[in-house]
């Protein structure tokens, strides 16, 4: 192989991410190219529907994902957040790459915290988790839907139309924006969703050549972590539909992991959590949606 061709979104964020992906391949791998792969997926397109009634984040793969299959490229590197907890046949996750930062952000443009705004104040999310737990706290709040890049969100902010808008640091930290006004949103109270924060590469299943290219990229750590919210999504049959927040961390021989699962207006909340061995991360997920379950989630999951 002289050339290894990455499929990617067409977003400033996606390439940012599969430039970093072929940076680290070629720092292992000199005498290797890389060649990018842009694509349009219906995710990027539809913009003026929430995600929930296109059919969720999985919109965002579908096109490189057939271009895997169909030989056009040889990886496709996504957010995890986006990634459906079932990968189509013939498709595996080869490579998790290190966490990055995984918390939300609040941004405004004078500094005020959620609880200092005024009733009917507007936050800009497309995000059911994000609306769920903002609620949860502030119910005198107006969340207000909004698509778009990472860019196109801010704006929003930026020029009124929206008082607040909650983020991933790490898209804005990849993108080296700078913000003057920032509140990280933290556990207990907000959870992120699984996997974010995480660069993963996803690529033919049967492909010696590829799988030894990718190899050094894998963090270890970080796909314990996410093996174990992950199988909270897996358990529950979650998407971006279900407002499910779930984030594990190791200490020691240990996973820990913490999980929540929302109505849509935040009024009906569930948490649960619990701990494993780093061996049984997966187990330990299902125990948790379990968990969930029993505490009242089929109800949440009915009126959805």
């Amino acid at each position: 192989m002289k050339t290894l061709r990455i499929a990617t979104r067409r977003s400033r964020l996606a390439l940012w991410q599969s430039e970093h992906v072929a940076a680290q391949i070629q720092r292992h791998h000199s005498d290797i190219d890389t060649e990018l792969v842009p694509l349009s997926t219906r995710g990027d397109e539809v913009l003026d529907r929430s995600l929930s009634e296109i059919g969720g984040k999985g919109l965002f793969l579908k096109e490189l994902e057939r271009a895997l299959l169909e030989g056009q490229a040889d990886i496709a590197v996504h957010s995890l957040k986006d990634v459906p907890a079932d990968n189509p046949e013939g498709l595996e996750l080869s490579v998790v790459l290190p966490r990055a930062d995984w918390a939300d952000w609040w941004l405004t443009r004078d500094g005020r915290r959620p609880d200092a705004m005024p009733a009917g104040a507007t936050v800009g999310t497309s995000s059911l988790r994000r609306q769920a737990q903002l609620l949860r706290s502030h119910p005198q709040l107006r969340v207000v839907p909004i698509r778009g890049n990472v860019q196109t969100r801010l704006d929003k902010m930026l020029s009124g139309e929206v008082d607040a808008v909650i983020l991933a640091a790490a898209g804005l930290k990849r993108l080296g924006i700078d913000i003057d006004h920032v509140s990280p949103l933290l556990p207990p109270e907000f959870l992120p969703a699984p996997g974010q924060g995480v660069i993963v590469v996803q690529s033919r299943v049967g492909d010696p050549q590829v799988s030894a290219l990718l190899q050094p990229l894998d963090c270890q750590e970080t796909r314990i972590r996410v093996d174990a919210e992950r199988a909270v999504v897996a358990k529950l049959g979650g998407d971006c539909r279900m407002p499910l927040a779930a984030h594990a961390h190791i200490d020691g021989e240990r996973v820990m992991l913490s999980a929540r699962l929302c109505s849509p207006d935040g009024g009906d909340c569930i948490d649960a959590a619990g701990s494993a061995s780093i061996g049984e991360a997966e187990d330990l997920g299902r125990s948790v949606a379990e968990e969930l379950l029993g505490q009242g989630g089929r109800r949440i999951l009915a009126a959805l």
